[in-house]
């Protein structure tokens, strides 16, 4: 573990209890001047004194971790590559910023986030007033990155509900095929049948559920994977709604529509959860070298479920391999980002097309691989397939994306897909970026916008 230099976030700790550092130098067991330079970023904050500081504090130690530093210092890092005419900021001055100060880096993104919604809002409205159209509701702020960035905060790794439907995996059948054992748990413990429903019927939801007939229906269009998930995920709102509704009110969310958002997602979570409970998934993944076609039909569920399972198995006593997993479609929207990792993509001018993720929507059912290097020197290794929905009809839309699954080049030797690859030659990395706007490789032949990081042009 690096040399932690972390101190006025330590401070902040001690004065939220109203201590004295004598107070807490002795329940640390060192010296009053020794903490005093901890809190000045003289002397950095060892393993052992961060474990005695969680242990006196009643923290987790790993708020000190800088896996949430790093991707917090690319966020903030975007709002002022947003800024034009603002002086610049060193990475340097930034780290310093995050590392000590985290609460008004984030209080930093909020006043951003807030602009965005505000400035939506303005050009919305003068769209109006050019065409002349009237009653049309005013635009909605998305809750999905608030969302999002709690999930980051966290690694991607909620112990309770990940430990709840571990417990309910080990109450079934063994006998059974999880998709028989989710149907029988619901109509025996809850007296709730499972029915098919005609896919064409307009159910535009991947579910409908009729508590006045207890009457679970699901689309016939959808695989046995998507139907177990589905239950699963009723399942986690029929037995640990208590618990979802702790976790909602414990976010900190801004408002109704984000606590709505975070319901669906941790119900989602549960699902992943109860399908792959972490101890047996993890064995499965190291035994098979993360191959995932293969962990996929051992367990019964899709590429891309494995790939979303494969980015939350961050479990403090047994974790798995930090990935960062993400999901796009063919314009390039991303629907779907979560990191167990301190990779960034810029949230300013999209992604890099140079990424192998958008390869994978000329070569379906093949799993590419890339070995790819950032700006700030960091390389890894990333695994890119399309997916797809299958249509419910003739000239029925499915829905197609791209899924990718990355991880660091230092733990790449550990997947199957590291076969053949150079992994120790950097001139065999593709380089790429992490958005137009915000990349740094002025020379790049695939620049779509010029860099807001670009030096300015020297004078004559």
């Amino acid at each position: 573990m690096a040399k932690v230099f972390m101190g006025v976030r330590l401070q902040r700790l001690r004065e939220e209890r109203r201590m004295t550092q004598v107070a807490l130098a002795k329940a640390l067991g060192i010296s009053p001047s020794y903490l005093n330079q901890m809190e000045r970023n003289q002397r950095p904050l060892t393993v052992p004194i961060l474990l005695r500081i969680g242990s006196v504090l009643g923290v987790d130690p790993q708020i000190f971790s800088e896996h949430d530093s790093a991707s917090l210092v690319a966020d903030v890092r975007d709002v002022f590559g947003e800024l034009p005419d603002a002086p610049p900021t060193s990475m340097a001055e930034l780290k310093m910023l995050v590392e000590n100060m985290p609460e008004l880096a984030r209080s930093i993104l909020l006043l951003q986030r807030r602009y965005r919604v505000m400035a939506e809002r303005a050009d919305t409205l003068a769209a109006r007033l050019d065409d002349g159209s009237r009653g049309a509701s005013s635009a909605a702020p998305s809750t999905d990155e608030e969302v999002r960035e709690y999930l980051n905060r966290r690694q991607n790794y909620i112990d309770e509900l990940d430990r709840a439907a571990e417990r309910v995996a080990g109450e079934f059948d063994p006998a059974l095929r999880t998709l028989d054992a989710l149907q029988s748990r619901l109509l025996e413990r809850h007296g709730i049948q499972v029915r098919l429903s005609d896919g064409d019927a307009g159910m535009v939801r991947k579910h409908r559920y009729d508590a006045q007939q207890h009457i679970l229906f699901l689309p016939d269009t959808l695989t046995g994977g998507q139907r177990a998930f589905q239950m699963a995920a009723q399942i986690s709102l029929l037995e640990h709604s208590d618990l979802i509704d702790a976790l909602v009110l414990a976010a900190g969310l801004s408002g109704a529509a984000a606590q709505t958002g975070a319901r669906l997602a941790f119900s989602n979570y549960f699902a992943g959860a109860l399908l792959m409970p972490y101890q047996r998934f993890l064995q499965a993944a190291e035994t098979r070298a993360y191959d995932i076609e293969r962990l996929a039909h051992q367990f019964g569920v899709g590429f891309e479920a494995v790939c979303h399972r494969l980015s939350t198995m961050q479990r403090p006593d047994a974790a798995g391999l930090p990935f960062f997993f993400v999901r796009v479609d063919r314009a390039g929207n991303v629907s779907k980002r979560q990191s167990a990792t301190d990779f960034h993509f810029s949230r300013v001018g999209g992604t890099c097309p140079l990424w192998i993720v958008y390869d994978a929507f000329s070569h379906p059912g093949q799993v590419l691989t890339q070995v790819a290097s950032m700006p700030d020197g960091c390389t890894y290794l990333w695994i890119a397939r399309q997916v797809s929905t299958a249509s419910p009809g003739f000239r029925a839309p499915g829905k197609t994306f791209a899924v990718a699954l990355g991880c660091d080049i230092s733990q790449a030797h550990r997947l199957i897909y590291s076969k053949g690859l150079d992994l120790h030659d950097p001139s065999s990395a593709t380089p790429i970026g992490t958005g137009c706007k915000v990349c740094e490789r002025q020379s790049c032949p695939q620049r779509a916008f010029p860099s807001l990081l670009a030096p300015p042009p020297a004078s004559a």
